[in-house]
C-alpha cells in the first residue's frame, strides 16, 4: 500500500537547499537564501497533542510536569507544554524523538493545525503589526502563553525568549488559516528583512534556550 503524503499547509516561495523524508513529511532543513533574520520556520510536522484530564497536576507527559497556572508555560528537552486552563495543557514536540504517550487523554492535533516560529531581534516589531498581545511583558517570564488574536485569527502563541537574537515565538492555529497567516506575516516582516528558514534554525535555537 502506497504511504500517504503529509503536506503542510505552509508554503513559502524559497529554494528548499536541503530536506528530509520525515513520517511521510516533505521537511525542509535549510533554505538556498537564508538571509540574517530575523526567520519564519514552518514546524507543522513537528508532533502536537492536546491532553486534557481532570487531575493533571498527577501527570508528567513525556516525563515532564505539568505547568501549574494557566498561561504558563515550560520547555523541556525540546519538549514545549502549555497550560491553557484547569484541565488542559497543549504540548509542542519542537525537538525531540519521543512519540505520542500510550495513555488516554491524548489527541494528535499535528495535521488540523499549522505551527510556525518566528525568530530573530525584531520579531516583537513585526508582530506589533499583527496583534496588541504583549510578547515583551515585562511582568512575564518566558516561556508564557498567550491564547489570543494574531491577525485576527485564534491562536496559541508562546514566547519562548526576549532576548537578543535567541528572541522568538511559537505560533499555533487552525490549518485553514495557514495560507492567509503566512501572508499576513511575511507582508508585516518585509521592512525588517523576514526570510524563511528551514527546520535547522529553529532546532539550534530551540536547544540553545
Amino acid at each position: 500500500m502506497k504511504d500517504i503524503q503529509r503536506i503542510s499547509p505552509v508554503v513559502f516561495k524559497s529554494t528548499p537547499l536541503k530536506t528530509e523524508k520525515r513520517d511521510n513529511w516533505e521537511v525542509v532543513t535549510e533554505y538556498s537564501k537564508e538571509g540574517d533574520g530575523p526567520f519564519l520556520v514552518d514546524l507543522s510536522h513537528r508532533p502536537r497533542f492536546d491532553l486534557q484530564d481532570s487531575n493533571l497536576d498527577a501527570i508528567t507527559p513525556f516525563g515532564m510536569g505539568v505547568p501549574e497556572m494557566p498561561g504558563n508555560s515550560a520547555l523541556e528537552n525540546g519538549i514545549l507544554a502549555n497550560r491553557l486552563n484547569g484541565i488542559q495543557v497543549s504540548l509542542y514536540n519542537l525537538a525531540s524523538d519521543v512519540v505520542m504517550p500510550d495513555e488516554i487523554g491524548y489527541t494528535d492535533v499535528t495535521e488540523s493545525t499549522i505551527c510556525v516560529a518566528l525568530i530573530g531581534k525584531q520579531v516583537f516589531s513585526i508582530c506589533e503589526k499583527l496583534t496588541s498581545l504583549d510578547f515583551m511583558d515585562p511582568q512575564r517570564k518566558a516561556p508564557f502563553l498567550f491564547q489570543g488574536p494574531f491577525s485576527h485569527v485564534p491562536c496559541q502563541i508562546v514566547t519562548l525568549s526576549k532576548e537578543g537574537d535567541k528572541a522568538g515565538i511559537v505560533l499555533t492555529c487552525s490549518r485553514g488559516y495557514g495560507r492567509d497567516m503566512i501572508h499576513a506575516i511575511l507582508d508585516a516582516g518585509e521592512e525588517f528583512g523576514l526570510s524563511p528558514a528551514g527546520e535547522a534554525r529553529a532546532t539550534d535555537w530551540i536547544n540553545s534556550l
